[in-house]
C-alpha cells in the first residue's frame, strides 16, 4: 500500500482535533493535513460517553471554540448538544472530509535526515503508514479502552449490574431500582440527579467529599446580549467575562483558601438546610482547586437530595455482597445497579509510542515546552487543556501557536522546530499539580514541567495568550534548524 504524505497529521477527531483542522485551514491554507481517528465517529468524549445526563462541567462560552459562537440558551450543555456543535463545526469547514475513521495510531517515528514523521495506524487488523512534516496529538488525555475501576472485594458475588460510565450499556434498565453510584467527582454528580428521576433511589457513595457548586444552566446575561448584539460580539463579551471571572476565582482560592472554602460550604448549607450533615458529606479536607470543583446546574443534585430520591453516604467499602455493598461502618447498601464512577485512566501522548532517529522516547524524562511541545522531540505538539478552566481555551491557543510555528518554518526554510534545554538548573516538577486520584496514578509516566518559563505550565489563560499568540518564536529555546543539508541533533538523554 502506498504511503501517503501530509504536511500535518492530526491524531483524534474530537473537540481538539476538529479545532486544529479549522486553525490549519484558516492560518495555513496551503498546508495539507489529515485527521486520523481511532473510532468510527467524530466527537471524541462527546460521542464516546453515553451515560445518563452526560454534560459539560464548563460553560460553553469557554468550552466552545473562539471562532464559533455558542448560540443555545443553556450555557451548561448536555452531551448531545456539544456533539452536534462539534459536528457542525467540522461540516461547515470541510473538516469532516479530512477524517480517516478507524485509524488507531500506535507509533510515530521521526527521522532527522528526512525531517519527517512516519506514523503507523492500525486499520482493520493491518498497519497503514503515513508520513508528515508535523505531528499534532489531539486525542485527549485518557484511554478510550476503559475507565479506572478499583478491585472491589467480593465483587464477584454481586448479583446486580456493575457498570462504568465510560462503557455504559445501551439496554441498562434502572427504572424503579436501587442504584449506588460510587464516586464523588463530576461524573457522579451528573449521574445522581439524572438517574434519581426514574430510579427507586440513588445513593452516592464516596470515600471523601468533593467541592460541589451550583450554577444556573442558562446564562441570563449571555441570552440577553445575544438578543441585542451581533452573535460573535455577544459571544466574545461573555467569553471574556467568564475567562476573567474564572481566573479571579482561581487566584482567590489560592490566596484565601479558607475564605473560599467557607463560602462554598455556606452555599451548600443554603441548598440542603440546617439539619443536613454538610460537614460530613460536602466539606472536603483539601483546599478548593487542589482538585477540580464539581458543577451542578440549577442545583439539580441538591434538589434530588432534598426530595429524598437521592442520598449521600460517606464511608469505605468493606465488601460487595450478593445484594449490594457492606461498608466499614457496618451499614449495608442494597443495590440492583452499582455504577463505578471511579475515574479515568490517563494516557501519555494518546497512547502512541514515539521514537526519534530510532530511539524510543521516554516521555517521563522529557520537559514540556509551553505545555504543548517537548524537549528534544522535533515537530510534535499536543493539545492539553486547563485543569482550572475550560479545556478548549488552551487548545485554541495551542492550535494558533502550532500554525505560527508551521508558518515560521516555511518562511525561514527550516525543516525542524525543537525545544532544547541548555540550563542544567531547571528543576523538574510533575506535569499537573493536582491531588485527584486519577491524576496521581498517572503522573510518573507523564512529561515533566520545569520550575520556570518556558518549561512551566501557566494554568493561566492571560499568560498563555501572551506566550502563545504574541511572544516571539525564536526565544533561544525553540530552535528552528535542519535546513536542507544541515545536520540537526537530538539530546542523548531521550533514549528510554
Amino acid at each position: 500500500m502506498a504511503v501517503e504524505h501530509f504536511d500535518v497529521v492530526i491524531v483524534g477527531a474530537g473537540l481538539s482535533g476538529v479545532g486544529a483542522g479549522y486553525h490549519l485551514k484558516t492560518a495555513c491554507p496551503d498546508r495539507s493535513y489529515v485527521i486520523l481517528e481511532g473510532r468510527d465517529a467524530i466527537g471524541g468524549t462527546w460521542d464516546l460517553f453515553r451515560y445518563p445526563g452526560i454534560r459539560s462541567d464548563s460553560d460553553m462560552y469557554t468550552l466552545g471554540y473562539a471562532f464559533k459562537p455558542w448560540t443555545q440558551a443553556k450555557a451548561i450543555a448536555d452531551g448531545p448538544s456539544i456533539l452536534k456543535y462539534v459536528r457542525e463545526t467540522a461540516s461547515e469547514n470541510g473538516i469532516d472530509r479530512r477524517i480517516r475513521y478507524n485509524h488507531l495510531v500506535k507509533r510515530a517515528s521521526w527521522s532527522t535526515e528526512d525531517a519527517r514523521w512516519t506514523v503507523e495506524a492500525e486499520v482493520g487488523g493491518a498497519t497503514q503508514r503515513f508520513t508528515c512534516n508535523f505531528l499534532f496529538l489531539c486525542g485527549g488525555y485518557y484511554s478510550y479502552e476503559g475507565g479506572y475501576t478499583p478491585e472491589f472485594p467480593g465483587v464477584e458475588r454481586f448479583r446486580g449490574a456493575l457498570v462504568h460510565p465510560q462503557t455504559w450499556p445501551r439496554d441498562l434498565d434502572y427504572a424503579g431500582k436501587k442504584v449506588v453510584v460510587i464516586g464523588s467527582g463530576a461524573t457522579a454528580v451528573t449521574l445522581v440527579p439524572e438517574m434519581a428521576r426514574t430510579a427507586g433511589h440513588v445513593t452516592m457513595l464516596q470515600r471523601s467529599p468533593t467541592y460541589v457548586v451550583s450554577r444556573p444552566a442558562e446564562d441570563a446575561m449571555a441570552n440577553w446580549l445575544r438578543a441585542r448584539l451581533p452573535g460573535k460580539l455577544a459571544y466574545d463579551i461573555v467569553r471574556w467575562r467568564n475567562v476573567l471571572g474564572g481566573m479571579w476565582f482561581f487566584n482567590l482560592a489560592r490566596k484565601k483558601p479558607e475564605a473560599v472554602k467557607a463560602n462554598i460550604i455556606r452555599m451548600v448549607r443554603e441548598q440542603l438546610g440546617p439539619d443536613y450533615d454538610v460537614d460530613r458529606h460536602f466539606t472536603p479536607s483539601y483546599n478548593p482547586w487542589d482538585q477540580r470543583l464539581c458543577l451542578v446546574p440549577d442545583a439539580d443534585m441538591f434538589n434530588e437530595i432534598r426530595s429524598g430520591r437521592a442520598s449521600v453516604v460517606t464511608d469505605h467499602i468493606e465488601t460487595f455482597t450478593e445484594t449490594g455493598i457492606r461498608l466499614q461502618s457496618g451499614q449495608e447498601l442494597e443495590a440492583d445497579v452499582v455504577v463505578s464512577a471511579t475515574g479515568l485512566v490517563l494516557e501519555v501522548w494518546n497512547g502512541i509510542e514515539v521514537s526519534v532517529d530510532g530511539r524510543k522516547v521516554d516521555a517521563s524524562r522529557t520537559l514540556s515546552y509551553k505545555g504543548m511541545m517537548y524537549e528534544g522531540v522535533p515537530n510534535m505538539a499536543s493539545a492539553f487543556g486547563y485543569t482550572n478552566a475550560s479545556w478548549t481555551l488552551k487548545c485554541d491557543l495551542t492550535c494558533e501557536y502550532v500554525c505560527r510555528v508551521l508558518n515560521h518554518v516555511k518562511r525561514t526554510g527550516a525543516r525542524q522546530a525543537m525545544a532544547v534545554n541548555d540550563d542544567p538548573t531547571v528543576a523538574f516538577e510533575p506535569w499537573l499539580d493536582f491531588s485527584s486520584g486519577y491524576v496521581q496514578r498517572a503522573m510518573a509516566r507523564f512529561p515533566k514541567q520545569g520550575d520556570r518559563t518556558p518549561w512551566k505550565l501557566n494554568q493561566n489563560y492571560a499568560l498563555d495568550l501572551m506566550s502563545l499568540r504574541y511572544a516571539k518564536l525564536e526565544d533561544g529555546v525553540l530552535r528552528f534548524t535542519n535546513r536542507e543539508g544541515q545536520a540537526a541533533k537530538v539530546p542523548e538523554k531521550l533514549a528510554a
